[in-house]
């Protein structure tokens, strides 16, 4: 395994850790470099460890999600990598953000495909851009996408 690839199963290690008791919000955070890209799927792009930290928090309080089947794919040089994984969550607290029509959360669950590419620098995250099916997440979850 490259280091590269240490570093993005990392990141999912500590992801997966943050939900369940005792995960390491601090140590998730020290992955990314401070000023960290970050490409919300369908949505916009935020730019550094302070606001990436907001948007768990966020998600921390809407979802529940942990990482499965992760496949990890490095560029020769180690700045580049991208990885493939099914999200399995549970809808736990009503996001605002979320499509028109999307029901209420009630504790729906949902299992989706996933993918996310990263830039690296310095041994840390420096860029994540994160891509599913939105409309596939609205239908698992009661609504009409």
């Amino acid at each position: 395994m490259t280091d590269a690839e240490g570093l993005v199963r990392a990141y999912y290690d500590a992801f997966n850790a943050l939900s369940e008791e005792g995960g390491d919000r601090e140590g998730f955070l020290a992955l990314l470099t401070e000023d960290v890209e970050h490409g919300i799927s369908q949505g916009g792009s935020e730019a550094g460890r302070d606001a990436f930290g907001r948007f768990m928090a966020h998600m921390d309080r809407c979802y529940r999600e942990r990482i499965t089947d992760l496949v990890v794919m490095v560029d020769a040089t180690g700045t580049r990598a991208a990885a493939e994984f099914v999200v399995h969550g549970t809808y736990i607290a009503t996001d605002p953000g979320v499509p028109k029509g999307t029901p209420e959360a009630a504790g729906q669950t949902y299992t989706l495909p996933a993918g996310a590419f990263f830039t690296l620098r310095d041994g840390r995250v420096a860029r994540i851009s994160n891509h599913y099916n939105l409309g596939d997440w609205v239908r698992q979850v009661g609504g009409k996408a």
